[in-house]
């Protein structure tokens, strides 16, 4: 994806040194990359990759509930389905996929020649290789795969077979990935900007993934420790989570979720960053409030540390601890309704056009707003004592995951793909793949909202007859919104791979603004080899 290919394996429309021997070529370009670019073509690949597979998996779950009773899967496998696609999705599709737009994009964004440190960040991606190759490969251990659910909780995870330690292996070695990406991050931001570029003058792309880079440099070793203490009560005779022992399963909770609510944001705060920057160019108006836009995305990640509990209102908390926690939740739902206020804002009398990249943003903040209203209604201890480990949940979560995340990663490659590849997308396929995705989505998940307000529980591979009609209905939904990923995939980003497609422009939106619109399209292999002098508001280059 990082450029097009021509037949000598040399890369078509790039300066004249591209053509030297300063990099390999053919396979070795890829295993030994160092270039950001590669790089970030290698994570999107494999994040997509990982995409389908979790897709399987969820597919196969919701051809099981397609009706009542049991038809696809048993019980048992139905929890290794459930767990799986979670772990596979959060840690293997849209955390990945986030990286490889920061490698892509943060570079060319601030005027950097590469990344801070070139041959970490290699090693940083293929660390992800082995550790999924051992989530995916889990299913065929003796006893399958795990069936904890994706947040691992004792003392179901005490009782798992080998597959559990295997699980446990890979999440490190994807935790080991995320930090040294994270470092490489933190310091290419801070160290590499081009001369004229401060802080506040820099692409809020950059300035959401600095701030997240630091928010797993804080909270992945927290899972560290929560899954270390797993591993040895399971083998060396500690009780950390075994009541037998004196341990208290309630505690994993804690510490997982001081892990796992801050990650959520991780998988958010990017995605904020992706939709501050295309609103803006289809507006084609400077974004509304720049300044609260980074002082709302640092207080989401201070204020995402003391919200973890509220995963935990049916744990038999002190009443003090449920109202905390119930009211922090609330107050971190302000900078949020901040930035969609600044989003809406930046809309206001622009003069807008809907090109693919625009749909996908403004299908984002609609169906992300509703996926964070689900949100704050749960974050109501006495509503979310009701709703708690029901398809509200899972409602919700979907909401601001897919509709959330993966929306926003749709938008950023059809924003900045012409750019990665030189040639232009289909927009008559780019905007079927959004209605498409828009509506089967909304078809699969917001008749969940009724079941769990039903009360219809998660994680269950049957339920009663009552239920029938909207289960049915959101597997319809879930498997044509799979389909319409295959589809994206092999007519959109198939033929911009191979350079099939009208050239595309140095800019192809006229109100893009940024340093990543002063090189070429296709991007060159090497850019901003010397730092370039920038205008005054550092989004032109002038010399």
């Amino acid at each position: 994806m990082s450029a097009v290919l021509d037949s000598h394996g040399h890369v078509a429309g790039g300066h004249a040194h591209d053509h030297a021997h300063d990099h390999p070529h053919g396979w070795r370009r890829w295993v030994f990359a160092t270039n950001h670019k590669d790089i970030g073509t290698l994570y999107l690949l494999f994040s997509f990759t990982m995409l389908m597979i979790g897709g399987v998996l969820a597919l196969l779950i919701r051809a099981e509930l397609f009706q009542p009773g049991l038809q696809v899967v048993n019980p048992e496998l139905f929890n290794q389905l459930t767990t799986m696609h979670g772990l596979i999705m959060v840690f293997g599709a849209i955390m990945p996929a986030f990286v490889g737009f920061a490698n892509w994009m943060i570079p060319l964004q601030i005027g950097a020649s590469d990344m801070a440190f070139a041959r970490m960040n290699n090693f940083s991606f293929w660390l992800m290789i082995p550790a999924a190759i051992m989530l995916v490969g889990s299913f065929f251990l003796p006893g399958g795969a795990p069936a904890a659910g994706w947040t691992l909780y004792a003392p179901l995870t005490l009782q798992m077979g080998p597959s559990m330690d295997v699980g446990i292996f890979a999440m490190h070695i994807l935790g080991a990935s995320s930090i040294m990406g994270s470092i490489n991050i933190i310091v290419t931001i801070l160290n590499m900007r081009a001369p004229g570029m401060t802080l506040m003058k820099m692409p809020m792309f950059a300035w959401t993934w600095l701030i997240t880079a630091y928010l797993l440099i804080a909270v992945i070793p927290v899972l560290a420790g929560a899954i270390t203490m797993t591993l040895t009560d399971r083998h060396f005779g500690t009780s950390f989570f075994n009541p037998a022992g004196g341990g208290d399963p309630v505690m994993y909770q804690h510490i997982f979720w001081f892990f796992g609510h801050p990650e959520v944001y991780i998988m958010i705060l990017p995605a904020f960053g992706i939709i501050s920057q295309i609103v803006p160019a289809f507006a084609r108006k400077r974004l509304f409030g720049y300044t609260s836009m980074v002082y709302a995305t640092g207080s989401i990640a201070i204020l995402s540390f003391i919200v973890w509990a509220h995963h935990m209102f049916t744990t038999g908390m002190p009443v003090t601890g449920q109202l905390f926690f119930m009211y922090a939740t609330m107050l971190i739902a302000v900078p949020t309704g901040v930035k969609i206020f600044n989003w809406v804002a930046t809309m206001w009398r622009g003069s807008m056009t809907f090109e693919t990249p625009m749909l996908f943003a403004v299908g984002f903040i609609f169906v992300f707003t509703m996926g964070g209203f689900t949100g704050l209604m749960l974050s109501m201890a006495p509503i979310d004592i009701q709703l708690q480990d029901t398809y509200y949940v899972v409602a919700h979560f979907h909401y601001v995951l897919v509709a959330g995340s993966l929306y926003a990663l749709f938008a950023g490659f059809y924003y900045w793909g012409p750019k990665w590849t030189g040639v232009m997308y289909s927009e008559a396929r780019g905007k079927f793949h959004f209605w498409g995705s828009l509506i089967t989505f909304n078809i699969t998940f917001f008749p969940m909202h009724f079941l769990g307000l039903a009360g219809m529980p998660r994680r269950y591979a049957d339920y009663p007859m009552q239920f029938a009609d909207f289960n049915m209905i959101a597997s319809i939904g879930a498997f044509g919104f799979g389909l319409m990923q295959v589809y994206f995939f092999f007519f959109i980003v198939l033929p911009m791979m191979r350079g099939k497609g009208e050239k595309a422009p140095q800019r192809p939106w006229e109100g893009a603004e940024g340093l990543e619109w002063e090189v070429p399209s296709p991007a060159p292999f090497h850019t901003y080899e010397t730092p370039p002098k920038l205008n005054a508001s550092a989004t032109r280059v002038i010399g």
